[in-house]
């Protein structure tokens, strides 16, 4: 159906496609910073490659997967296969073309997989990423995608979403986790052989702060319009980081330094934490929310730490536990002035449990899958690369380059 498009909100949308592409290197800055000067080049180059990679499946069948007509309430059909019936005029969303919708979605998923490089970092073979990634994207992202946002079984028992928590940070967080358990730990991990400390700090903060502001985008475009909704989802998602900086710094004071790099963890678990509830609850409540999300994934990356677990970059404890409490969260403050329904607060106890079920499913879907994934690719054509190219690091052996 041809409708009259709005172009204030058309704009916006373009400039918010625009700046959550740039969330993707700047994740490979931050991922960049966080590993050996060896592996600098190879994880900013998984992250390029997690963009390029899911906006050709994506144009493929990943969109009609996310988005066909529901099957099962669970995945997508063919619908829109090769963008199929997409036209510039045509809309799924009031005002807004549903090619500028198509491409919105479709930077959302490249991000998703660009984080799962925290998993494989410093030791995954090229070839065996891009079949993992193709694969992750299609069996674990769409699906889940579908579930919350396309129609699925999720999206019918009313759960609450607004920018991806489950869909982006849940899927990929846990997903790195796994990855991590399957391709092992890296050569000499836990030794003077492996330097646990950043390499190159100012790179992580110009990559968190470049991250920071591209969530304004991520979260307020979700809205899927220039209105009030988009406006609060920016407010929440400032005041979310923000909390979430102060908090981990109060935390790291306590057991050493507030270092920079804690700072911004702080701020992205804050960000990762507000994500599925920007444009649910009143400002007031997304300071509460960045500041627990803090508390918790401070508390996740101690764990991993003292379990040992080689989740290189901490997907797992930052984008997989935050999203998974920002999931919870929303069913806690959602309000019905801005969603429609309220969540525990305004005493809607279904919706609190729906959102409760839709993460811990999407937790438990995207671990396993991912895991077997991993699993049979690692088993086949191998996941990592040899023990003389990870020595040489992957930024010569992969790619002949040094940083």
């Amino acid at each position: 159906m041809k409708i009259l498009i709005d172009s204030g909100s058309t704009a916006f949308i373009l400039i918010c496609i625009a700046l959550v592409t740039l969330m993707v290197p700047s994740l490979g800055l931050f991922y960049g910073g966080l590993v050996r000067k060896k592996n600098i080049i190879s994880v900013i180059f998984l992250c390029f490659l997690s963009l390029a990679l899911v906006s050709l499946q994506w144009v493929l069948f990943g969109y009609s997967l996310a988005f066909g007509h529901d099957l099962f309430g669970f995945i997508g059909g063919l619908d829109f296969i090769g963008l199929s019936g997409i036209g510039i005029e045509d809309t799924i969303v009031s005002g807004i073309p549903d090619l500028a919708f198509v491409a919105y979605q479709m930077v959302f998923a490249g991000i998703a997989l660009a984080i799962i490089v925290s998993g494989f970092a410093e030791r995954v073979k090229l070839s065996s990423f891009i079949i993992f990634g193709l694969l992750w994207t299609t069996i674990v992202y769409d699906p889940l995608a579908h579930w919350a946002w396309g129609g699925g079984w999720a999206h019918a028992m009313g759960v609450l979403d607004f920018a991806g928590g489950t869909v982006v940070h849940i899927s990929a967080g846990f997903g790195a986790l796994a990855a991590a358990f399957v391709i092992g730990k890296r050569s000499g991990f836990g030794s003077s052989r492996v330097v646990s400390a950043p390499q190159n700090i100012p790179l992580t903060l110009l990559g968190a702060g470049l991250l920071w502001v591209g969530w304004f985008a991520f979260n307020g475009g979700s809205a899927l319009a220039a209105n009030g909704i988009a406006g609060l989802a920016v407010m929440n998602t400032a005041i979310a980081a923000a909390a979430g900086a102060v908090v981990w710094i109060l935390i790291s004071s306590v057991y050493g330094k507030p270092s920079a790099v804690g700072l911004v963890s702080g701020a992205l678990a804050g960000l990762v934490g507000i994500t599925p509830a920007a444009g649910y609850v009143p400002v007031y409540s997304a300071v509460i929310i960045g500041g627990i999300a803090s508390v918790i994934c401070y508390a996740a990356l101690s764990f991993r730490l003292k379990k040992k677990w080689d989740e290189s970059l901490d997907a797992w404890a930052i984008h997989g536990v935050g999203g998974l409490w920002g999931a919870v969260a929303t069913g806690i403050f959602a309000t019905a002035a801005f969603a429609g329904t309220g969540g525990l607060i305004e005493g809607n106890f279904t919706l609190f449990a729906a959102n409760i079920i839709d993460a811990v499913a999407a937790m438990v879907y995207s671990f396993v899958v991912t895991y077997v994934l991993a699993y049979v690719i690692h088993k086949t054509i191998g996941l990592r690369v040899s023990e003389l190219e990870e020595e040489l690091g992957l930024d010569i052996s992969n790619h002949g380059e040094r940083a």
